[in-house]
């Protein structure tokens, strides 16, 4: 089984994200053609090659026209510290106390740069011009026909979802984006204490973060890997500013999306872990379980933009194979309460956080309790991980006084995602596999019933036609 494994030892952010996927292999081509269809302008990728403590990787910074042109220090998103990168004897990282520390990269080579088509003279502030070369090579968008979106950053989920949806991105792409997208923005909503349709992101709803998100999707499609684990996670120490003022490490949104993963702090003295970041591995990965071994096949290593001499600001992503058998089970949780005293209302707002805390299925049965009183039963999967999460977000957001906690294993067939191409476009099917054998596939219901919206065909025939051409 191929695998990815994320050792986060100083921490996570997005653009350590796609540095770590090109140095794994993911073509530059690839990752720069899906973001152009995402048909928004104002950014371009800046792909180098660089060193931290001795260790060669790939640096990604999105370079926006946002902010009047200036670049952050990218996706460490509630800190407005900005880095300055050179490629001749040494980097600095200069922060407001304008202290200097410098660090030798011998190979800094600038290998490579995507321009979405903007003026880029305001680009020295931050990034100067020894850092471009005559022969940089400019990768310009697919078309010119991109909408103007200039907005500083202050955007709804469900302005998100329209940019991602309205895009050509194969659709698996467009899930996995929006799936991590809508774990930051139920984070974001419970921390405010607000219904999720009323957050307005705004460092995360900022083109570069939306380049990083859906740069991570297109990435993890490329790579092809069947189950994502990481490491504990260093989150980091001191303060950052965010849109509210100074908040200790981790930011009050890391916090909640990192819930239920390993993790320690003070290993650095900077925000290591970034919401971007969180939202990632809390979205695709699970801790690495105990004992499980696997053959490394590649490495790649993210570069960050800070320097630290205590740590390298590094993320390393193994691509590995187990040869182990899957095994036929494992243990997991089922969590449930009886409650005949909410607010039907809240259902769909706890459900929501509790898949976002990691909850494998949640779901309501009616019934009936003592002295006839109609109730519902609120049921939830998880796994040893999320335990605590999930007990937290019933006891705090429900009216339950109490729970049933009860172990029991879990099996699962082996699945893989596949797109096919239907002569209503691309469909993504589930294939699922009991002993190497095909017993099910299933095309995604969402996908099948706008086709039958669009067609006017019978929903039922529409799945029929795609499941025959996945049994081919």
């Amino acid at each position: 089984m191929k695998i990815l494994y994320y050792e986060c030892f100083s921490g996570i952010s997005g653009d350590m994200n796609l540095g770590a996927m090109i140095d794994l292999g993911v073509s530059r081509d690839t990752l720069i053609n899906g973001l152009n269809k995402l048909n928004i302008d104002g950014w371009r990728l800046e792909i180098v090659t660089d060193q931290r403590h001795g260790i060669t990787g790939t640096k990604v910074t999105v370079v926006t026209d946002e902010a009047d042109g200036t670049v952050h220090d990218h996706d460490h998103l509630h800190s407005h510290s900005h880095d300055h990168t050179h490629d001749h004897e040494h980097a600095h990282d200069h922060d407001h106390g304008h202290e200097h520390e410098h660090e030798h990269s011998h190979e800094h080579e600038h290998q490579h740069e995507h321009d979405n088509g903007h003026d880029n003279d305001n680009d020295h502030n931050h990034h100067h011009s020894d850092h471009l070369h005559d022969d940089d090579q400019l990768h310009h968008p697919e078309s010119q026909q991109h909408s103007h979106d200039h907005q500083h950053g202050h955007r709804s989920l469900s302005d998100i979802d329209k940019i991602i949806n309205d895009s050509s991105l194969p659709e698996n792409v467009k899930v996995l984006a929006m799936q991590i997208f809508s774990r930051i923005g139920v984070a974001e909503a419970a921390v405010h204490n607000k219904p999720l349709n009323e957050i307005h992101f705004h460092e995360v709803g900022a083109i570069d973060s939306i380049v990083d998100i859906v740069g991570a999707a297109i990435c993890f499609d490329a790579l092809g890997a069947e189950k994502v684990y990481v490491s504990d996670i260093e989150l980091g120490s001191g303060m950052v500013r965010c849109e509210h003022g100074l908040l200790p490490v981790p930011a009050p949104a890391t916090a909640r999306i990192i819930a239920g993963f390993p993790v320690h702090t003070g290993g650095v003295t900077f925000e290591a872990t970034t919401p971007t970041g969180a939202a990632i591995i809390a979205t695709v990965a699970e801790p690495l379980p105990a004992g499980m071994k696997f053959v490394i096949k590649s490495t790649g290593y993210g570069i960050g933009q800070k320097i630290n001499p205590a740590r390298p600001n590094i993320l390393r992503v193994f691509l590995a194979e187990t040869g182990q058998p899957e095994d036929k089970g494992h243990t997991a949780y089922l969590i449930e309460c009886n409650v005949d005293d909410m607010n039907p209302e809240l259902s769909d707002y706890i459900s929501a956080r509790l898949f976002a805390a990691g909850a494998g299925d949640v779901w309501f049965s009616p019934v009936i309790m003592k002295k006839g009183r109609p109730a519902f039963t609120l049921s939830v999967i998880c796994e040893e991980e999320q335990k605590d999460a999930v007990r937290e977000i019933l006891f705090t957001e429900s009216t339950t006084i109490g729970l049933r906690v009860t172990p029991f294993v879990k099996e699962t067939l082996h699945r893989v995602f596949e797109e096919v191409e239907t002569r209503f476009g691309k469909v993504i099917l589930k294939k699922s596999y009991f002993n190497d054998r095909l017993v099910s596939v299933k095309p995604e219901a969402d996908r099948c019933a706008a086709i039958a919206a669009e067609t006017g065909l019978p929903m039922k025939q529409v799945i029929q036609e795609i499941n025959a051409l996945g049994l081919k």
